[in-house]
């Protein structure tokens, strides 16, 4: 296993890391369909990935109502110390009207039950899983900052949120001298490339961490799926076609995919794993799976060397359409004002 750091705080993280959306949800309308796993299924996740070197742990309070730290928990045992552990905050945990968002009062309440839950005393990596308009910013650093000074927070980090929100926090925790991001979490993939608009070049910039999900962009780049399959496979067919992909243009980069795979003798989404290891700025692709064997075969692309002209096939076949005002930048690139 290879290990990159972690933005600006001197911690090595795996550059392929655990999702543990998979874990728990039987029977639930929702979480039901990403996964279901039991116990014993998490066991055997977990065990298999500390086992190959992989030391970044992420989950959220919300995957399985709670239920996958639980589960998490349990099947850490005592390796609890081996990894870096990450949970998010935002989403509905209740009823309540104060049941959601990054309110001190919902951060507080959530991080408490996140760490009973988790069965530690604090965790590593603490998101926001999204943005918040009800609640000034300022609010929400506050009470972060607060959390890392108490002893319950490592680090905290950001998921889902645009360059210039992520970009205002950074200035709102430098100005009161709170405690910043140190990370973003963003989905990525070769089938949806939208982060690099904006997400990406901020995060190199400022010196963040780019955790990526959904790298097989929801069951898409699992090689199970080409024009002649019916609907996508996995949780697609069970209703959450998420996150969206515009299909026909998607059967397209996955014949490239599969060119490439076939050079190398690899699998689909190993390359589509490789493809965004190879890119600048991504710290740890995060895997999800169902079966230690899925989660095995995914983190071998580790070991896949992309060529060149490797990289420019995938880049040319799912490019992005270009975008204002990056298109009008290129206009000028390269242009120097006469002396």
């Amino acid at each position: 296993m290879k290990y990159r750091l972690l933005g600006p705080t001197g911690v090595w993280v795996s550059e392929v890391s655990l999702g543990t959306m998979t874990f728990g949800g039987k029977g639930h309308p929702l979480w039901g369909q990403f996964g279901a796993l039991d116990q014993a299924d998490a066991d055997r996740l977990v065990g298999t990935a500390l086992d190959a070197g992989i030391n970044f742990v992420d989950t959220a309070n919300v995957y399985s109502d709670g239920e996958s730290e639980q589960m998490l928990a349990q099947a850490l045992g005592k390796r609890r110390q081996e990894v870096v552990l990450a949970t998010k905050v935002h989403a509905p945990t209740g009823p309540g009207r104060n049941d959601l968002g990054l309110s001190r009062l919902h951060i507080m309440r959530a991080l408490d039950d996140s760490l009973r839950r988790l069965g530690t005393d604090y965790v590593d990596l603490y998101q926001l899983h999204n943005f918040d308009p009800a609640t000034p910013m300022e609010e929400t650093l506050r009470a972060l900052d607060d959390a890392v000074r108490q002893g319950k927070i490592r680090y905290i980090g950001c998921a889902n949120l645009t360059a210039w929100q992520t970009s205002q926090a950074l200035g709102i925790s430098a100005a009161h001298d709170f405690n910043a991001f140190v990370s973003a979490q963003a989905y990525y993939s070769l089938l949806g490339r939208d982060a690099e608009r904006e997400i990406l070049p901020m995060a190199r910039a400022q010196g963040l961490a780019v955790t990526v999900w959904s790298p097989l962009a929801g069951g898409f780049l699992t090689g199970k799926i080409d024009r002649g399959t019916q609907a996508a496979p996995g949780r697609r067919e069970t209703g959450a076609d998420f996150p969206p992909v515009d299909r026909e243009r998607a059967y397209d980069v996955i014949d490239v995919v599969r060119v490439v795979a076939a050079r190398h003798e690899a699998t689909v989404p190993q390359v589509a794993v490789a493809w965004l290891l190879a890119q600048p700025g991504v710290t740890s692709v995060i895997l999800g799976a169902r079966t230690a064997e899925q989660l095995r075969g995914n983190m071998s692309a580790t070991e896949l060397e992309l060529t060149g002209e490797d990289l420019a096939q995938l880049a040319m076949a799912s490019e992005l359409p270009p975008s204002y005002p990056q298109w009008i930048q290129a206009m000028f690139h390269g242009l120097r004002v006469p002396a």
